[in-house]
């Protein structure tokens, strides 16, 4: 399996907050979120990694310098100034096009290993048919989630919907599993000038792909300070937090 991270944001919330060190380099679990997202991706299988960074952090550059992936991990790296978040997986999408399916999500989701592997293993066992698996979660936090409107049965994505509706328990947990077909509908959404990821999902949805969501248990992300703490709450076990 191939994996994309999206590591370009500069983090401006938490550094409001008081966190000075880059949203990458903050610590979960006693080490830097973007090292605990790539040894979990390692973990999985990884044959490629592909980061994109805004190239603005000299510590984050440095830090991605000096590691060290597991044997047999090719790690890409790259430096880009996007106007959103959609660019920059455009810019990694293309390091990942002809290589087979891949993930990507960005550096702040936090969850739980083992429920992304059973992301990973049944992305890799999906039919031909299945063009993007998305994960999700009912658990709700943030401020304008992205409902995901999925057919009970087996879980075909109808529509991603800002607003909630009757029977509409998921919500995306920005963790995007996809084919090359849909980076050809990424590259329709960049050209018409969209810029949200939530477009781009429901561009995929429209052009009649095979769109399918999983539910993968929590996932959070760290946006502001006391997500820090709410992280390591959720990481270790904390009875209020599962």
């Amino acid at each position: 399996m191939n994996f994309g991270i999206i590591a370009a944001g500069e983090g401006s919330r938490l550094a409001q907050e008081g966190i000075s060190v880059p949203k990458p380099l903050v610590h979960i679990q006693g080490r830097p979120m973007l090292e605990r997202l790539l040894r979990i991706m390692e973990d999985c299988g990884a044959r490629r990694i592909v980061i994109c960074t805004n190239g603005s952090m000299p510590e984050l550059s440095r830090y991605i310098e000096e590691y060290r992936p597991a044997p047999g991990v090719e790690l890409v790296r790259m430096e880009r100034v996007t106007p959103s978040s959609m660019h920059t997986f455009k810019e990694i999408s293309e390091h990942l096009r002809g290589h087979g399916r891949f993930i990507a999500t960005t550096v702040d989701t936090i969850f739980r290993p083992e429920d992304f592997r059973r992301y990973v293993e049944a992305w890799e066992k999906a039919g031909e048919d299945v063009d993007a698996l998305m994960a999700v979660t009912d658990f709700v936090e943030d401020e304008k989630p992205l409902w995901v409107a999925a057919d009970p049965a087996d879980m075909r994505v109808r529509a991603f919907l800002d607003r909630r509706e009757p029977g509409t328990d998921f919500v995306s947990g920005g963790i995007y599993g996809l084919s090359d077909r849909a980076i050809d509908v990424l590259d329709d959404c960049i050209e018409a000038g969209l810029s949200r990821m939530r477009n781009y999902q429901r561009a995929l949805v429209e052009q009649g792909l095979g769109v399918y969501a999983m539910q993968m248990g929590k996932i959070l992300d760290v946006d502001h300070a006391s997500d820090i703490a709410a992280a390591e709450r959720f990481l270790s076990g904390d009875e209020e937090n599962k």
